[in-house]
C-alpha cells in the first residue's frame, strides 16, 4: 500500500483564516492526504498567508521562506502559499518570491488535493491575477445568495461540488462543517474554542482598508448551516465559539433579516454542550438597542462588544469614510453598561492617518480616557495598495505616525490596566484553557467572558489548579484578587462548575 501524502498547514492572521485552514484540511483529509502538525514532516506546507496590513504581509513572507528553508533538509518537497496575500497578489507573488512553489487563490480552494499534486510531483499551476472580488456578485445584496453558488467564498458551501466529495464514513474528527451543503472541516487543534464563520466579505467601503477588494462583497452563511457547525464542534468538545466575519452586524442583510443575528444568538446559546457563544468584529455605526439586548441579557452569550472604532475625531472618521464621534461612541458605551455593567469591551485605533491634527489626537485621547475599555489595539497608519487613502494628500512624516503611535500605545496600557483594576473583587466566569506547569511556575490560565482569544488577556489562577480541580475546558467560578496589566489573578471560589451549570 502507498505511503500517503502528508500535508502540513502553516497559518497566520486572524480568526477567519482559521477556519479557511480547518476547511482546507477537512478538503485534502478527504481526499486521503494525511495531516501533520509540523512542516519538516509533511511532503507539503501550506501556508495560510494575511495580507492585510505590511507587518502580517512580511509575517507571511517570512514563514514561506522558512518553510522552503526545509526543502533539503527533512520531508519537505513542496512549499504552497494560499489566503489573503496569495488572493491579493497572485502572479506578482510568485515572480517576487520563487521559494513559493505555488501561490493559489480562493478560486482553486475546491481543488486543493488536486493542486497540491500536481505541484508535488513537479507540474506548474499557474498563479492567478488578481481581480477586484466585489465585481462578482451583484451589487444588491438580497440578489447574491444565488449568485454566491458561481463564486468562491471560503468558509461557505457548493452543493453540487460537495454531494459527491462527503465519503460515507468520514474518517475521526472529520465532519462536514454545516452539513451537506458546506466544505469539510477538520479541526488543527484541541482548544476548548473555536472560531465559526457568519459571513465573508465586506460592504464597507473605509478608504484605508484592501479587504473587500480581495474578499468580496458581503454574503451571509444560511443560519442553519452555522448552527449545524456548531453542533459538530460540541460534539468535538469545543465548550465556546467565536463568530467570525468581516462585519457581524450586517449578518442577515442579504438573507432578507437584518436582525437575524439577534434571533440566531440564543439558538446557537442553546446548543448542547456550548457554554459561551462570543461575537467579534461589530460596527459601531450599525449597532442597534435589539443587538446590545441580546448581547447582554442572553445566557451563555458574552456580553463582549468588540467595536470597530478605528479614531473618534469626526474629520478624522469622516476621510476613513466611517461614522460616529467621541460623544456618540460615548453613548453606546454608556447603553452596553447600563444593560450590563460587567461588559467587556475592544476597539483598535489607528493614528496618524493622512490630515490627523494635534486637535484631533487629543480628542481620540479624551474618548480613550473616557471609554473604559478592557483591550486597546493602536496602529500607526501605512499606505495599502488599491485604497483610497493611499492617494490622499496631507501624508504624515514616519517619524510622526511613530511618535504618536508610542504616544497613545503608553496611554492605553496605562488606561487598560486601570480597568483591569476596578474588576477586582468581581466573580467572573473563566474557561480554562491550560493546566499550567508546577515545574516552570506556570499557573492555570483562562479567559472570562471580557477576554477573546489572542487579543484581550487573560485570567491566571491562584494556588493548585489541580486541587482546586482546574481542568481544560471547565467553566470556573473564581474571584478576581489581583493584576498584571490587563490579566487578572483569581482565585476559585467554588471550585469548579458542572459543564450544564456553566454560564447559569
Amino acid at each position: 500500500m502507498p505511503e500517503r501524502r502528508t500535508v502540513a498547514l502553516v497559518t497566520l492572521g486572524c480568526a477567519r483564516n482559521e477556519v479557511d485552514s480547518e476547511e482546507l484540511a477537512g478538503r485534502l483529509e478527504a481526499d486521503g492526504w494525511q495531516l501533520v502538525e509540523d512542516a519538516e514532516a509533511a511532503d507539503v506546507a501550506v501556508v495560510n498567508t494575511c495580507g492585510f496590513v505590511e507587518a502580517a504581509k512580511k509575517d507571511s513572507v517570512d514563514a514561506l521562506l522558512e518553510a522552503h528553508d526545509l526543502k533539503g533538509h527533512g520531508r519537505t518537497r513542496a512549499v504552497v502559499a494560499v489566503g489573503c496575500m496569495a488572493e491579493r497578489y497572485g502572479k506578482e507573488l510568485a515572480e517576487a518570491l520563487p521559494e513559493a512553489d505555488g501561490v493559489l487563490g480562493f478560486d482553486d480552494y475546491s481543488h486543493i488535493s488536486e493542486r497540491l499534486t500536481t505541484i508535488l510531483s513537479g507540474g506548474i499551476h499557474a498563479s492567478h491575477t488578481p481581480r477586484d472580488r466585489r465585481k462578482l456578485l451583484p451589487i444588491s445584496p438580497a440578489e447574491r445568495q444565488q449568485a454566491g453558488a458561481s463564486v468562491a467564498l471560503p468558509g461557505h458551501a457548493d452543493a453540487t461540488e460537495q454531494a459527491d466529495r462527503i465519503p460515507a464514513d468520514l474518517p475521526p474528527g472529520l465532519a462536514p462543517a454545516s452539513g451537506p451543503r458546506a466544505p469539510l472541516r477538520h479541526r488543527l487543534g484541541s482548544s476548548p474554542v473555536a472560531s465559526v464563520k457568519l459571513a465573508s466579505g465586506c460592504d464597507r467601503r473605509c478608504t484605508f482598508c484592501a479587504i473587500p477588494s480581495f474578499r468580496g462583497s458581503f454574503i451571509s452563511r444560511r443560519p442553519a448551516d452555522v448552527l449545524n457547525e456548531t453542533r459538530w464542534l460540541a460534539e468535538q468538545g469545543v465548550k465556546e465559539i467565536l463568530l467570525v466575519s468581516e462585519n457581524n452586524t450586517s449578518y442577515g442583510k442579504d438573507l432578507g433579516d437584518i436582525r437575524l443575528l439577534e434571533t440566531l444568538l440564543p439558538e446557537l446559546a442553546a446548543v448542547d454542550g456550548i457554554e459561551r457563544v462570543r461575537v467579534s468584529y461589530l460596527q459601531p455605526a450599525e449597532m442597534r438597542p435589539d443587538l446590545v439586548e441580546v448581547l447582554t441579557c442572553t445566557e451563555k452569550v458574552a456580553p463582549y462588544f468588540d467595536l470597530s472604532f478605528q479614531h473618534s475625531a469626526p474629520g478624522v472618521l469622516r476621510a476613513m469614510r466611517r461614522f460616529g464621534d467621541t460623544d456618540r461612541f460615548l453613548e453606546l458605551l454608556d447603553q452596553i453598561r447600563g444593560k450590563a455593567p460587567q461588559a467587556g469591551v475592544r476597539s483598535n485605533f489607528i493614528v496618524g492617518f493622512p490630515g490627523e491634527s494635534e486637535a484631533d489626537l487629543a480628542e481620540l485621547e479624551r474618548f480613550l480616557t473616557e471609554a473604559r475599555l478592557d483591550a486597546i489595539g493602536i496602529f500607526g497608519y501605512s499606505d495599502e495598495d488599491g485604497t483610497e487613502a493611499a492617494g490622499f494628500d496631507g501624508k504624515l512624516g514616519e517619524d510622526v505616525v511613530a511618535e504618536r503611535v508610542t504616544h497613545l500605545t503608553r496611554l492605553a496600557e496605562e488606561l487598560t490596566a486601570q480597568r483591569a483594576e476596578e474588576r477586582l473583587g468581581e466573580t467572573v466566569e473563566v474557561l480554562v484553557e491550560s493546566t499550567g506547569s508546577a515545574a516552570d511556575d506556570e499557573p492555570a490560565a483562562g479567559r472570562a467572558a471580557h477576554q477573546a482569544p489572542e487579543t484581550d488577556g487573560q485570567v491566571y489562577f491562584t494556588g493548585d489548579g489541580d486541587a482546586a480541580g482546574v481542568a481544560v475546558g471547565r467553566m470556573v467560578a473564581a474571584k478576581v484578587v489581583g493584576t498584571q496589566g490587563v490579566d487578572l489573578v483569581a482565585e476559585v471560589v467554588e471550585g469548579p462548575v458542572g459543564i450544564e451549570e456553566a454560564g447559569r
